[in-house]
């Protein structure tokens, strides 16, 4: 298809490239914000970009908008669809560009206007009687856009300030191809299913109260859970070498300057005030950890000195982005820095590379990687980012590991890779990364004497696998939409007793089972066994065991398989030899 980029030139870009995705998606917004000025003529506009898998549109609205305005909505933007409306460029002066916006009373589009450098030449897009300021790339018709569907809608303050107005936001998606979006309207109802906050509570893993947005509350299953991965990362740590610290949850004003944190990132803080100083809740373990390097004289034969953390973490996260598990103001960051020699870098990417693999292949999650470079507020030398943005380079290419690069997206202090993982309905979720950094060691002073007995700075990784243990949870709740392999089920066997005189037996069976190191539970209430198994399944329970007069006579139990349905009577051990086979 066609797109029109900014200086009006055309050019052409299909659907599956990402700059002909942008084009389509940004042409719905207008084609939606074109529909509302129509319908509701005193509606302001505020901005509509596109975004991942659609694109949304900031409303001042003279009423309350809400979904139950979708049809009319849709049925207009039909209209504008088969009007087939070319979209044309233009451009106008500052003032010309203003007369525009004022005669069409649009003071959100004025005030962007407004902040535009002097010099710049404004540019516009018309589609029939709407008129958008706007750079583009939009496609050259609206009768590309085959298929779309309005999916929600939310407040939204402008330009994300909580001073400003509350906007209505609208959120959309669009395709070429009707059966494109069908596909995707599938997806959304299947990840409404797995959706880890419905999921959670109804098998019981945690909860998010009033009285602390954002700051989840683990129940005993949940906690099982997390304490389940927190061992298996334990685990995986010490066989290659790691040691655990923990360092304090709060630090003073001073070491967040040192670290960059107090000019960089003070408005994601929570701070506080002890004994007249400034003190600061950690956002990151970082600066921690490099007070512990500097605790004694280290030297080269200490390296690669690799240093893990699982440290609680608390970021300003603003309420409107909370998300469950996903995006909280309190996590656990499964965090690690590694202090090497320069002539070490490639190794030791390699090896958290490898980890990183061993880990997501663990939990069957295919993933791809990404480069991300020097942002707008670096720190550090031209020298420094060349060499740690090579360096990163260097070893993916030598494990041969296809990545993209992601411009301008590294941390303040140093480049980064980024693994993006994919679920079983295909959603990617950003959790691992790898950080090379220059930057925290020269600004803590950190040195360690060299093979040449001089002393000299080193490099230092940050890296986390999980990203944190609290949304990886949530993606694995949805990823197996809460059926979870059975070393990881937080009750890995239910016994179920037809009644009462098979209890004594289930209690029986518990013990064993449970003296085997297996997590299981016995249904014991006065219900009939039929009830017992549905309660079962609906806590997604891998195996069940109902147990009757006919099993307590035999000493055997008849056992039920979640996926493959009843797998018959056996006797305890033959039910064993299969959970092993399974762990």
């Amino acid at each position: 298809m066609k797109i029109t980029m900014k200086d009006g030139s055309m050019r052409e870009a299909g659907f599956q490239e990402e700059p002909g995705r942008n084009a389509f998606r940004h042409t719905t917004a207008h084609i939606l914000a074109q529909a509302v000025k129509r319908l509701y003529p005193d509606t302001r506009c505020a901005v509509g970009p596109s975004i991942a898998d659609g694109f949304y549109y900031d409303f001042d609205f003279s009423f309350r908008f809400s979904e139950e305005n979708f049809a009319e909505v849709e049925a207009e933007m039909r209209k504008i669809v088969r009007e087939n409306l070319q979209l044309k460029h233009f451009t106008a002066d500052r003032e010309k560009a203003l007369e525009i916006l004022e005669e069409r009373n649009e003071p959100y589009k004025i005030e962007m206007l407004r902040e535009m450098p002097e010099d710049e030449e404004i540019s516009f897009f018309r589609q029939g009687e709407y008129l958008e300021l706007c750079a583009g790339p939009h496609v050259a018709y609206t009768s590309a856009v085959k298929a779309f569907k309005l999916l929600s809608v939310a407040g939204a303050y402008w330009r994300g300030d909580e001073k400003n107005k509350m906007l209505t936001r609208i959120y959309g998606t669009s395709f070429p191809e009707k059966g494109m979006l069908e596909e995707y309207l599938n997806r959304l109802e299947e990840a409404r299913k797995r959706d880890h906050r419905k999921l959670g509570k109804e098998l019981g893993l945690f909860t998010l109260l009033e009285e602390g947005p954002g700051f989840p509350f683990f129940l005993p299953k949940g906690l099982i859970l997390k304490n389940l991965l927190i061992d298996y990362w334990r685990k995986l740590h010490t066989r290659e070498g790691y040691v655990e610290i923990s360092t304090p949850i709060m630090l003073n004003r001073r070491l967040w300057e040192t670290s960059g944190h107090w000019e960089h990132y003070r408005d994601k803080m929570y701070t506080t005030v002890i004994d007249g100083a400034d003190f600061a809740v950690k956002p990151m373990s970082c600066p921690g950890g490099m007070l512990v390097y500097k605790m004694e004289p280290r030297s080269y034969r200490d390296f690669p000195m690799r240093i893990s953390e699982l440290g609680l973490i608390h970021r300003n996260e603003k309420s409107g982005t909370l998300h469950g598990l996903m995006r909280v103001r309190c996590c656990t960051q499964d965090d690690a820095h590694i202090f090497m020699t320069p002539e070490q870098i490639p190794d030791e990417i390699k090896g958290v590379v490898r980890l990183i693999d061993e880990v997501y292949s663990d939990f069957g999650f295919k993933y791809h990687v990404e480069l991300s470079t020097r942002p707008e507020n670096a720190i550090g030398s031209d020298e420094d980012w060349e060499m740690a943005t090579n360096g990163l380079k260097n070893a993916l290419e030598d494990l041969k590991l296809p990545y993209v690069v992601n411009e301008g997206d590294g941390a303040f202090y140093g480049p980064k890779i980024d693994f993006h993982l994919e679920d079983s309905i295909g959603r990617t979720w950003q959790c691992g990364t790898i950080q090379l950094d220059f930057q925290l060691p020269q600004r803590f002073e950190a040195e360690y004497i060299g093979e040449d007995g001089r002393k000299h700075r080193p490099v230092m990784i940050h890296r986390v696998v999980f990203g944190s243990i609290e949304r990886f949870l949530g993606i694995l709740i949805e990823h197996f939409a809460g059926k979870f392999p059975l070393w990881l089920s937080p009750v890995q066997v239910k016994i179920l007793p037809v009644s009462d005189k098979s209890l004594d037996y289930a209690k029986e069976i518990e013990g064993i089972l449970q003296s085997e190191g297996l997590r299981c539970e016995v249904d014991g209430r006065t219900e009939k066994i039929g009830y017992k198994i549905r309660a079962a399944q609906l806590e997604k329970i891998p195996y069940m065991l109902i147990l009757g007069e006919k099993e307590v006579q035999a000493g055997s139990v008849s056992v039920r398989e979640r996926e493959s349905g009843d797998l018959g009577s056996m006797t305890v051990e033959e039910l064993l030899d299969i959970l092993r086979g399974k762990m």
